[in-house]
């Protein structure tokens, strides 16, 4: 599959890159905060508004024993899974504007759904595609009650094994809905030297699906790589501005960088163009500045080509230099000066090349 549509927008190989704007936590529990980003993703150049479905109770249990407080390694280190979501949760009662307004800004709007409870919810709001979670990439009865849908699926692979995306991979295409695999690293940010984008073009090859990013850097020169290696979808979390408060804003690009992404990724697309050895327009005067064959010295009818008197030299107005061991030792056919392009009149007739496009 080389691309799908989401709504009106048809997403693949040969189209420009979907970017998708992340809302997460960012919005701090705040409804116009909430509003105020969409519109800004919207001004700063994004193809979608992504949600996360999910309330503290679907996402874990309200327990204080060991398992659920987070251990080290991420920046939520000693916090409790429940306590966690509380905060980062979007209102469920947001979602039907939230969507409404990303419409009218002429944005597409979806969400990852974290239970079959969220997914119902969604399909209320008619969704028109589904985001699978890195950490929901082992929740087969899950992604497989999202494929029956039969809307479109982006799924990010962060942490998954072969065997473990295969197995995702398997049950969707057995639904027959379209799918997106995302390169992910779940590291909150993510070093660079992390990411394989390398991976990208792999995962399209390997199981015959688009695939993208979904990064977690800090910039944009990661998932500008990205795209020059095929990737169709970028996926980046969103905020206003990073010194405010959050469980996601350390690793969210602000507006001003959103666009810059945006711009930069829309000039590497321009960039990349299609496999072409013909000569741009841009190039034309530029041809002046190839070498050719001059006559270096006075030279006499009558007297030989010599690599004294004969040179290969900008500017391109004279024979290709690929014929010179062809002209030295023929005799010129008349007087030239120094600094006279050579051409194949100046040659004996029984010695001259058959002419071409290229002389």
């Amino acid at each position: 599959m080389s691309e799908f549509k989401i709504n009106q927008r048809t997403v693949g190989t040969d189209q420009p890159a979907y970017l998708i704007a992340e809302m997460s936590a960012n919005h701090g529990q705040d409804l116009g905060r909430a509003r105020d980003l969409i519109q800004a993703m919207k001004e700063s150049g994004a193809d979608a508004v992504k949600l996360q479905t999910y309330t503290p109770d679907t996402m874990t249990l309200d327990c204080d024993r060991e398992y659920f407080q987070i251990g080290p390694g991420t920046i939520w280190e000693g916090r409790h899974l429940h306590e966690l979501y509380a905060e980062a949760y979007t209102p469920w009662e947001w979602h039907a504007e939230l969507f409404e307004l990303a419409k009218q800004l002429g944005m597409d709007c979806f969400s990852s759904p974290f239970d079959v409870t969220s997914v119902d919810f969604l399909e209320s709001l008619d969704v028109p595609c589904y985001k699978v979670a890195s950490f929901e990439l082992v929740d087969l009865p899950l992604i497989e009650y999202i494929a029956s849908r039969g809307k479109p699926v982006i799924m990010s692979t962060g942490m998954g094994s072969l065997d473990e995306i295969q197995e995702a991979v398997n049950i969707i295409h057995a639904a027959g809905v379209p799918l997106c695999l995302l390169k992910c690293t779940s590291a909150y940010p993510a070093p660079p030297e992390t990411m394989n984008l390398r991976t990208i073009p792999d995962l399209a090859d390997r199981f015959g699906v688009i695939s993208g990013l979904s990064d977690h850097t800090l910039g944009s020169e990661v998932a500008v790589a990205a795209v020059s290696l095929g990737a169709c979808v970028i996926e980046k979390h969103f905020t206003l501005s990073r010194n405010e408060p959050g469980p996601d804003s350390a690793f969210s690009l602000e507006p001003h960088e959103f666009r810059m992404l945006v711009d930069a990724v829309r000039k590497t697309e321009s960039a990349l163009g299609q496999v072409n050895y013909q000569r741009s327009d841009k190039e034309q005067a530029s041809l002046a500045f190839r070498r050719s064959l001059f006559a270096s010295q006075d030279i006499r009818a009558g007297e030989i080509f010599t690599p004294a008197n004969v040179r290969s030299i900008r500017p391109g107005d004279g024979l290709p230099p690929k014929y010179l061991n062809q002209i030295l030792g023929q005799k010129a056919t008349c007087d030239l000066s120094r600094g006279m392009p050579l051409e194949w009149a100046h040659i004996p007739e029984s010695h001259r090349l058959t002419h071409n496009a290229e002389s």
